[in-house]
């Protein structure tokens, strides 16, 4: 009895790592992270008011001593250290997941109406020698992190009008992007 109990409980600390995690719709599991820090990721989707659920594939969100974290098709690397920093670190997670809706929903076609409405002048990095906030999937992502958690506690609250976040006004990007992706506009600010 005992040793089965035991395997149970060895089974369900394997799920807790393991299995996929649901927060705001988002289909994705853990790669690495501790229970906290895995908390500040299903945190920081569950306060976004984007349905992640219009991601169609799996993310592996991957979790370490990183340094920067980054985001290729169906992964998403997080910084250890980033997520220590709690709600701060909130906006950075959306950012990249934000990434894997360029990756798996965008088409050409959105992306170039995103590109000109985000006033850049090249998709993601395929003009040498930008800046980061010259690329419009890097405001894109920073928009989608700030219009849909416009909130006191969101580090890519806009500061100036050169802002990646302040590219245009949220309400504005949160219209433009469901005319794309034909999902919801309207924000429950209870979050």
């Amino acid at each position: 009895m005992l040793l089965g109990r035991m395997l149970l409980a060895a089974a369900a600390g394997f799920l807790g790592v393991c299995a996929p995690a649901v927060a705001a719709g988002g289909r994705y599991a853990f790669d690495g992270g501790t229970a906290a820090e895995r908390a500040q990721v299903v945190a920081a989707l569950d306060a976004s008011a984007f349905d992640w659920s219009i991601v169609p594939q799996h993310v592996t969100i991957h979790v370490g001593p990183y340094g920067v974290s980054h985001s290729t098709p169906g992964d998403i690397w997080l910084d250890r250290g980033l997520l220590g920093a709690g709600r701060f670190s909130w906006a950075t997670v959306m950012d990249e997941y934000a990434h894997q809706i360029d990756f798996q929903v965008l088409d050409a076609s959105s992306r170039a109406v995103l590109q000109t409405k985000l006033g850049t002048s090249a998709w993601c990095y395929e003009s040498a020698g930008l800046a980061h906030g010259a690329n419009g999937c890097e405001r894109f992502s920073s928009m989608v992190a700030w219009a849909y958690w416009p909130s006191k506690d969101n580090s890519y609250r806009p500061a100036s009008p050169t802002d990646e976040s302040a590219s245009m006004p949220a309400a504005e990007f949160r219209n433009l992007l469901s005319s794309l992706v034909g999902k919801p506009t309207a924000l429950k600010f209870s979050r």
